[in-house]
């Protein structure tokens, strides 16, 4: 809860400083400032601001898609689409390789060694450790094993990261069959619960009508009985 907390007070501190600026170069350094932040790793809300729409046909629109990129993107797109993107600095390639674990994370819990130092752009697998600890276990993004027999990270847990417009929607779409699902279920469960009622008050009825009739035949017997011990005049 508290890195959730946390990045949403980094989220609404660029989002004020950049409602603040009215320059594309201001802006820009914005996106600068907000992609080496060493605690943000959500950039999807930041995208739909408005502020930062200004880029768009400008100069300095390559910083907007490089906004996108640490929204949605790993360190191999980057170096994918490198030629049409600013630099990195140490800081952002640092953020860049830290998502890049985490959207690995989301597919598999057994990242192999191979696998990470591929995408990670790391040579050799005491480097790779250290990054695995220093940047990301002790962070707190990642929690997980080292096993240096099997040469693989075992993923226990991973912070989760922005959903892309498609998988929102994908997402949407489930929780919307999900719900179908669980109102048509819950109408069961209530038609059952509304049967039941209705067979409980009908067996209180038979077990009722089913007493009377002992007791009517109880007193019938016992009327019986005392006209015949009871000796008549005549």
């Amino acid at each position: 809860m508290d890195a959730e907390r946390r990045q949403a007070e980094l989220i609404e501190q660029f989002s004020a400083q950049a409602a603040a600026l009215s320059s594309a170069p201001q802006l820009a350094a914005l996106v600068l400032e907000a992609t080496s932040h060493p605690a943000l790793f959500a950039f999807s809300e930041l995208l739909t601001l408005p502020a930062l729409s200004k880029l768009a046909g400008t100069q300095y629109a390559s910083s907007l898609d490089l906004l996108r990129l640490f929204a949605y993107g790993t360190l191999k797109d980057y170096k994918s689409n490198s030629s049409t993107l600013p630099s990195l600095l140490p800081d952002q390639a640092r953020k860049l390789k830290q998502l890049s674990v985490l959207t690995l994370a989301e597919s598999t819990k057994v990242l192999p060694y191979d696998q990470l130092m591929q995408e990670l752009d790391v040579s050799n697998v005491r480097e790779l450790e250290d990054f695995l600890i220093n940047e990301c276990m002790y962070s707190g993004i990642v929690r997980g094993k080292l096993d240096q027999l099997r040469r693989c990270f075992e993923v226990q847990f991973a912070a989760g990261r922005d959903l892309t417009p498609d998988q929102l929607n994908n997402m949407i779409e489930t929780l919307s069959d999900w719900l179908g699902t669980s109102d048509s279920l819950l109408h069961q469960i209530q038609e059952k619960i509304k049967w039941a009622d209705t067979t409980s008050e009908l067996n209180k009825q038979h077990q009722k009508e089913f007493e009377d009739r002992v007791e009517e035949a109880k007193k019938s017997i016992k009327v019986s009985w005392i006209k015949l011990k009871v000796p008549t005049l005549f």
